[in-house]
């Protein structure tokens, strides 16, 4: 279901998007499809409300945290439903259901949609995984197939146009947490981090869902990797898990390089900037740089800095040489990403109960672009001096832990409830 804010706003859509091309990059993974977080999108406002610049609001068929992407003229993201949507009254695990879903681009129209039983037992809907729910795990995309994870319930793989071609099993673990890391291309494979379910690196087929190869060991650890570019040519798949860093060869899992790291649990994704890989996460707030592409232990000669900040949940976003961040208490902040030195911190008045933030920020057209839980949204300057040029509701009561999408000039925005697209 498809709900516009007008019948004007309706029919200024259809002549806007008559003979629509879009021109702008697919959005086709967790945080872009450089894994930045950063596009070069123009024309996003800075300001909308329930009534004013949103394109189009799509009803959703279940709740979920995964951040929706977009390959060509389709929307892809997941969802849940049938239990764990209130902490009064859960249901029964027996009716839990896993879905997904493709949108329209231009219009919002759901065009089809899938869903899955669940591997049962799962986490009980208790606790922390109540703050997130069973689909947080966002998405990615060849262009020809979708490659959804769904933790102990496994890998599946859709065609764009909702074809099933397989499902693959990665583990049957659980935690009181959930489960939340989103998958990763590589030439032929889809690369999860399977730590919750096997506490393993897993690789699978694209074609076939076969497992490939398998690196265990992988403790406490809700981090996406990231699969990064070296000086002198080849790649590294680059994970972050408690107490260390590794940089795997991701042909093969092989162990290429390792780093002390973050000595406790690991949410945030790896970034990475020239080379220079950033890891951060913990109870104890904690960041550091270490420049990629040497071999053995390299923590004493390729860890540039450590710093003792962290936004915990949310991944940082790397800019114009500052690493900047809204975390889970709805504290702003800057750092330096050469030295490590805080350039700034601004704590911010976020309404909400327990963590305020979980999702991860994304800049475009000179703003970055923030979204609180249950606070709505906030828009910075995109500078190392704090400015916060708006706050943004849309009314909407549910909770918004999606990581926001930039695309063609527009914003996609996803709650329990809604998908929304701003624009002007």
């Amino acid at each position: 279901m498809t709900v516009n804010p007008s019948r004007s706003s309706r029919a200024a859509l259809l002549a806007a998007t008559a003979a629509l091309v879009f021109l702008g990059a697919d959005w086709v993974r967790f945080r872009g499809p450089d894994a930045t977080g950063v596009s070069d999108e123009t024309g996003i406002p800075a300001t909308w409300s329930s009534q004013e610049n949103v394109v189009w609001k799509t009803a959703l068929p279940g709740a979920g945290a995964s951040s929706p992407i977009v390959v060509g003229d389709k929307i892809f993201l997941s969802c849940y439903g049938g239990y764990g949507l209130d902490m009064d009254d859960p249901g029964e695990q027996s009716d839990l259901r896993l879905r997904v879903v493709a949108v329209d681009r231009a219009s919002g129209e759901i065009l089809w949609g899938e869903e899955f039983k669940p591997r049962l037992p799962e986490t009980e809907y208790r606790g922390f995984v109540t703050l997130h729910g069973y689909a947080s795990s966002t998405p990615t995309s060849d262009g020809k197939a979708v490659y959804f994870f769904f933790g102990n319930s496994g890998v599946i793989a859709l065609g764009v146009e909702g074809k099933s071609l397989w499902r693959a099993d990665v583990g049957s673990g659980l935690h009181g947490w959930g489960s939340a890391t989103s998958p990763v291309l590589y030439n032929n494979l889809v690369i999860v981090n399977a730590s919750v379910e096997s506490q393993s690196i897993v690789a699978l087929d694209k074609a076939t869902g076969r497992e490939v190869w398998r690196v265990p060991g992988i403790d406490m650890s809700w981090s996406t990797p990231l699969i990064l570019e070296v000086p002198g040519g080849g790649s590294e798949l680059v994970v972050s898990m408690k107490g260390k860093v590794l940089g795997l060869d991701p042909a093969t899992g092989r162990q290429l390089w390792e780093c002390a790291g973050v000595q406790d649990y690991v949410c945030p994704a790896v970034i990475a900037h020239q080379c220079i890989v950033y890891v951060t996460g913990g109870r104890k707030p904690y960041t550091m740089a270490v420049r990629a592409g040497g071999r053995g232990d390299v923590t004493a000669t390729h860890v540039l800095w450590e710093a003792k900040a962290t936004p915990k949940v949310a991944t940082p976003l790397c800019y114009d040489g500052h690493l900047y961040w809204l975390d889970q208490t709805g504290v702003a902040a800057c750092l330096d990403a050469a030295s490590g030195e805080t350039v700034y911190e601004e704590r911010l008045q976020i309404e909400g109960e327990r963590d305020k933030v979980y999702a991860s920020m994304v800049y475009a057209d000179g703003k970055i672009f923030a979204v609180s839980r249950q606070g709505g949204a906030i828009v910075l300057a995109a500078r190392p001096e704090f400015d916060e040029l708006a706050r943004n509701d849309l009314g909407d009561p549910s909770v918004f832990n999606a990581t926001p999408v930039p695309h063609d000039g527009q914003l996609l925005l996803r709650s329990d409830r809604f998908l929304y697209c701003i624009g002007k």
